[in-house]
């Protein structure tokens, strides 16, 4: 059976007060997992020790920290002591996020990011067995560094992001999971062979690696508000988040993705607004009544190698509309 996560808000909330609130609004709709995405709002990791402290059986993921802001061993050692504070509740997600983060936001060159993930995995993993870390790789070289309390059971899975086909293997061959965003479910189809072919080449079952995908969702009575937030949404991140997203849906046969992108990094929103066609809202998202949402979801959670499938929420949804959201998608039925 496929668990059901939530993707909390990326958007400014008014406190860490109200994505606690989220965390225990999900753990009581009965969701498996609850990950806060860390981008321009609060960090990431406080939120998490937060949401640990005051839930009691949800799981609690970082959907993501990113390889560049926090070096391996530090990765390491939140992950260790998130899994202390959540009581084992913890799963570690992680990426390489895009220049426009990287570079614009912390000043750091966005240099080799798939060679940089698969280090960081390897030297996170190294922390967290406990031993002393020795690490001679093309972007990192480590010495002596040791956790100074016992290394956390159970150990706490490392799971990557990524996108296109040798980022997917990459999560494939060495990491426990990987999560997939903005893909129509013929997207993740296409690209579980990458993680089927990234585990051949590590010598892994492809079961082993567990498959997260995220939907973006939007359950209200009032549909035509629910898609236009789902519209507006998706053109934000094509247009406007760098060009994964745009190549991403480009290599799965949307091409108006490039009309979109074109049109926001020229000024001209309701343009791109009006590129995001019907088709491609419906494939790419879960928005619209209760009802239609549904459906929509239940699209990706049956695929076949699909383990999770996160809920997550519009930009510009306001707190009626996330809590309306996530009752009317809870596993529990709301």
């Amino acid at each position: 059976m496929t668990d059901t996560a939530i993707h909390l808000p990326v958007a400014a909330q008014p406190s860490i007060d109200s994505l606690v609130d989220y965390a225990r609004r999900a753990e009581d709709g009965g969701y498996d997992c609850v990950w806060l995405p860390e981008t321009w709002g609060r960090d990431g990791v406080t939120g998490l020790t937060a949401i640990a402290e005051r839930t009691d059986d949800v799981e609690i993921g970082s959907s993501i920290l990113n390889a560049y802001s926090r070096s391996p061993a530090l990765l390491g050692q939140t992950a260790a002591t998130l899994q202390e504070v959540s009581d084992g509740r913890f799963r570690l997600g992680i990426g390489p996020s895009g220049p426009a983060v990287i570079e614009n936001w912390h000043g750091l060159e966005y240099d080799n990011p798939l060679r940089r993930t698969r280090e960081t995995v390897e030297i996170v993993r190294q922390v967290l067995s406990g031993e002393r870390v020795e690490y001679d790789g093309e972007q990192f070289s480590l010495s002596g560094f040791r956790l100074r309390f016992d290394p956390p059971e159970p150990t706490p899975p490392v799971e990557v992001t990524g996108m296109g086909p040798k980022a997917v293997e990459l999560a494939g061959r060495f990491a426990d999971g990987w999560h997939g965003i903005m893909l129509t479910p013929q997207g993740v189809t296409d690209r579980l062979e990458d993680v089927e072919r990234g585990a051949e080449l590590g010598d892994r079952e492809p079961d082993d690696v567990r498959v997260t995908v995220g939907v973006t969702c939007c359950a209200l009575t009032d549909a035509e508000r629910a898609r236009e937030l789902a519209r507006r949404h998706a053109a934000f991140y094509v247009g406007g988040m760098g060009t994964f997203y745009r190549d991403s849906l480009v290599r799965q046969g949307y091409d108006e993705a490039a009309v979109i992108h074109e049109a926001w990094q020229n000024g001209n929103r309701e343009r791109a607004l009006a590129s995001v066609s019907d088709d491609l809202l419906s494939d790419l998202c879960a928005a619209g009544d209760p009802e239609t949402a549904r459906e929509r979801l239940e699209r990706f959670e049956r695929l076949e190698g699909v383990d999770a499938v996160a809920v997550s929420f519009p930009r510009g949804a306001d707190e009626a509309e996330i809590e309306a959201t996530m009752d009317a998608l809870a596993p529990t039925g709301g």
